[in-house]
């Protein structure tokens, strides 16, 4: 803690800080000031929790000074010195909230306990006054999500009245004209302790926005999603809005990746609603902007966007295979810079489409790679790509992905050595019939014209697995890539990879993955 010694005479400074253990009180710091307004400004500058003040002093008394100090730091507590231990200073320190008046000729033990009930008196108001900010944060974000669903048009109900009453519990000085605009920030990912972050955030948030004439109401609506409501006279400029949006990406900045959306300003507060649909609307398109991005209605209506696929003469699908299959790396790269153009700033598609397009995109490299036998050992592993779209936090950051991916493989094709002429027609074999649920190893080395008993000796030296290993894996991972298309019953996924026996091959999976076919495609359709 820190303690502020003002009196003009230098004596009296020298002895009370010679004269006491300050340490041991839980003093760290000791600042002094020779008058009142010298003081003053030591308050502004080091902002001490207790302070030690004369009475009577030049220039500025130490009431007037304390008048002052109260002001900018409400929780700081002060204790009076002096040899006029009138009633009139007496009623001034009760006023200040004074603790203590210690009389001069100063004693050392009674300093030392005006001290220690400063102190305890000062963790008491701040206990106090967390109390009260942390009701008003709630009460804040109580109001802020009553503003976030539809304000009904009928007769009061009971979120009209919760509205009302929250209004003048937080002392909003509400009209139909007053302004309201909604700001909503997505996180990639909550901060430590997200709770605590929030409230820092909003509390200097509504410092800042003192400066502007304007309130503010905050909600967390969902993980990673923030939402607030500036309360004004006026509608906000764009000079405005726009530094009202750096001022929260200067914090969050510091989190990670964000987006920010403002709204429409919307009159009244039976309005408000709108300006929030508008910027959930405009974190719809988030996706295909950088992060970091301030997406506004006016921002967005000067966009350019497509509202069509990629205009290749062949399916997106086809030209990627198409370029793949003669590995033309200078193809890959016209294809992406294209496909790239195409979504870049899109307002048109929902993020889903275009992230199922790159699903199918993802599944054509895999296959690529399987052909040319660079991945032949495993089936194509679609809880990877699923993993690779989802934490994508933009459309650059998904696009980037299935470039480096197929840059990857166009090296491994160079450098790869050509496997095992035999290990690759079973491998092929496999993949053409491994929904026959007879299929058996004697099948395979029937078809390889080779005995059941090299074959299975000779797959397993080659590449550390049994067939049968190989072929259970196959199908499960099959399986799992027709499990994230919901148009697939399960029973039907079932027979389509190979079993006919629902139980048998729901039992096979959860083995494998560790969950059931229902679970595993719950957890992809999320």
């Amino acid at each position: 803690m820190k303690l502020l010694i003002v009196d003009d005479e230098e004596l009296t400074r020298t002895g009370v800080v010679s004269s006491i253990d300050w340490r041991s009180l839980g003093i760290d710091e000791i600042i002094q000031a020779d008058d009142g307004v010298n003081g003053l400004e030591m308050a502004r500058l080091h902002h001490p929790e207790i302070i030690l003040c004369d009475v009577r002093m030049p220039r500025m008394n130490g009431i007037t000074m304390l008048e002052k100090i109260e002001q900018f730091l409400p929780d700081t507590v002060s204790i009076f010195m002096s040899g006029y231990s009138d009633k009139e200073y007496l009623k001034a320190a009760i006023r200040l909230k004074t603790v203590n008046y210690v009389e001069k000729p100063l004693d050392p033990s009674d300093i030392r306990e005006a001290v220690l009930e400063a102190i305890r008196r000062y963790n008491q108001n701040r206990h106090s006054r967390r109390g009260e900010e942390l009701q008003s944060i709630q009460s804040a974000s109580r109001l802020a999500l009553l503003l976030t669903v539809p304000y009904s048009s009928g007769g009061q109900d009971d979120s009209q009245k919760d509205m009302q009453k929250l209004t003048e519990e937080l002392s909003l000085s509400l009209s139909s004209a007053s302004c309201f605009t909604c700001i909503i920030v997505r996180l990639q990912s909550a901060p430590e302790n997200a709770r605590a972050a929030y409230d820092e955030i909003y509390h200097h948030l509504e410092q800042f926005l003192k400066g502007y004439q304007t309130d503010c109401l905050s909600v967390e609506k969902k993980p990673q999603h923030m939402v607030y409501f500036m309360i004004g006279k006026e509608k906000p400029s764009t000079r405005t809005l726009s530094a009202i949006c750096n001022f929260l990406g200067s914090f969050y900045a510091s989190y990670g990746h964000y987006y920010i959306a403002a709204g429409k300003t919307c009159k009244g507060i039976t309005r408000a609603y709108q300006s929030y649909t508008d910027a959930v609307i405009l974190l719809q398109s988030s996706f295909f902007f950088p992060a970091g991005t301030l997406l506004t209605a006016e921002m967005l209506t000067q966009t350019a966007t497509s509202s069509e696929q990629p205009d290749f003469s062949v399916s997106a699908e086809q030209a990627f295979t198409n370029a793949l299959s003669s590995l033309d790396a200078a193809g890959c790269d016209l294809f992406f810079k294209k496909l790239f153009q195409s979504y870049d700033g899109c307002r048109s598609l929902m993020p889903n489409q275009v992230r199922d397009l790159y699903y199918k995109l993802f599944l054509v490299l895999e296959e690529t790679g399987r052909g040319l036998h660079l991945n032949a050992d495993r089936p194509v592993q679609t809880d990877n790509i699923m993993d690779e779209i989802e934490n994508s936090f933009t459309y650059e950051d998904l696009h980037q992905a299935l470039v480096s991916r197929t840059h990857r493989l166009l090296d491994d094709a160079q450098n790869a050595a050509p496997e095992n002429t035999t290990i690759a027609q079973i491998k092929e074999y496999i993949s053409k019939n491994y929904k026959n649920e007879l299929l058996s190893v004697k099948d395979i080395s029937s078809h390889m014209f080779l005995s059941v008993s090299y074959v299975c000796t000779f797959f397993k030296n080659e590449t550390g697995k049994t067939l049968n290993q190989y072929l259970t894996e196959y199908r499960m991972e099959r399986a799992k890539e027709l499990l994230a298309d919901p148009q697939y019953k399960i029973s039907e996924i079932s027979s389509m990879v190979g079993y006919s026996d629902g139980n048998y091959f729901g039992k096979s999976f959860k083995k494998y993955t560790g969950l059931t076919p229902s679970e595993y495609r719950e957890k992809m359709t999320r």
